[in-house]
């Protein structure tokens, strides 16, 4: 693997809006401003899709069943998500990031990669340009956003966290190395909990513990992700920003106002779910080999299943087929089922391209 050349680095930015959903509810409304608010349901079955800071003071944040999200803070106030507003405000902040680089990768509508070592406003210190993209996302949309610096998208996505909120860190070649040494793998973005202690089985729990894994070790237990692992305990990632990719899934879920035990009425719930995931490719122009369904069990545990075809599913029956087919195979369900997702992955565009990198975009009915 080769290593980054310090003369020349590559300058990474990485822009992350603050609590983005609960940012903007509370811009449009200041009655919700300094309170702790939570953007999701607060019906029993409902989830957190975002927390305000007010309210990650009190342990809540995203994915946290609201049940609990109330228990945790009871003046706690929910409001339902507008993800139309949502999406127009990413868009103004989208705008902003184009004055600058052609190169942007979006994560999500609220954080995306941007590469700055040729831009066009013909800037050398990438900090500066942080720091001017910044004030414009707060000018123009009223909101907040925190940036990170450095040489690579890793390194630029840790950095972001550093002095959030509305705030901004540099990590460049030289600290690079050092600063992955120093933190707990359970930090690094791209290990979750499960790898995460997978690694502390194996003895890795700081960057310097994995850095003293061998790539042959690391490919032995990590597969494909082994050399990602192993280049960047060294602060290495040489991914480069991708503008404009096509996906690499798309998959839809639904939280159940009850419990479901009957599969009949399961696999009925499955149709909407496979309706969307089907018409945002379809509109796209693509579509894609794996089909995965998800359940999510009233103990909040979960199981996926998933069937690959030789060539890509050809309309939204034949994946529904395929999807009622996988949840079949968990019947009798071990408990009641609270959540079903459905996704679609190994994504090719008409034209038979195929890429690998774009995260999952993901629907909420």
């Amino acid at each position: 693997m080769s290593s980054i050349d310090p003369s020349q680095p590559r300058k990474i930015i990485h822009v992350d809006m603050d609590a983005f959903y609960a940012s903007v509810e509370q811009r449009d409304n200041p009655d919700l401003r300094g309170k702790p608010l939570a953007v999701g349901g607060a019906a029993a079955r409902g989830v957190v899709a975002a927390a305000s800071y007010e309210a990650r003071a009190f342990g809540v944040h995203s994915a946290m069943p609201s049940v609990t999200a109330a228990r945790k803070c009871p003046d706690l106030i929910f409001v339902k998500p507008r993800f139309e507003v949502y999406r127009a405000v990413s868009q103004q902040i989208r705008e902003i990031f184009a004055e600058y680089t052609p190169l942007i990768e979006p994560l999500s509508l609220d954080e995306a990669y941007l590469d700055v070592t040729e831009n066009l406003k013909h800037m050398p210190i990438a900090t500066e340009i942080a720091l001017e993209i910044r004030s414009k996302i707060k000018d123009i949309t009223g909101l907040n956003a925190s940036a990170g610096i450095s040489y690579n998208k890793f390194l630029a996505k840790m950095a972001s966290d550093l002095n959030k909120p509305n705030g901004q860190a540099v990590i460049t070649p030289k600290n690079g190395p050092v600063f992955v040494e120093r933190l707990a793998v359970k930090k690094f973005h791209g290990v979750g909990p499960a790898t995460a202690e997978k690694m502390r089985r194996l003895g890795i729990e700081t960057g310097a513990d994995l850095k003293q894994q061998s790539l042959e070790f690391l490919t032995k237990h990590f597969g494909k992700s082994g050399p990602y692992f192993y280049g960047i305990a060294r602060g290495i990632d040489e991914r480069r920003v991708r503008p404009d990719r096509v996906r690499k899934s798309v998959g839809a879920e639904d939280t159940f106002m009850q419990d479901i035990d009957d599969l009949d009425i399961a696999a009925a719930e499955l149709k909407p779910l496979t309706e969307k995931v089907w018409g945002h490719c379809h509109t796209k122009g693509f579509s894609g080999k794996t089909v995965t369904v998800k359940i999510k069990y009233s103990d909040f545990t979960q199981a996926t299943r998933s069937k690959s075809n030789a060539v890509p599913y050809a309309s939204c029956k034949a994946i529904l087929e395929t999807a009622t087919g996988l949840l079949a195979t968990v019947y009798p369900f071990k408990r009641p089922v609270r959540l079903l997702g459905v996704t679609l992955s190994s994504l090719t565009s008409e034209t038979g391209e195929d890429d690998g990198e774009q995260p999952q975009l993901g629907f909420d009915l």
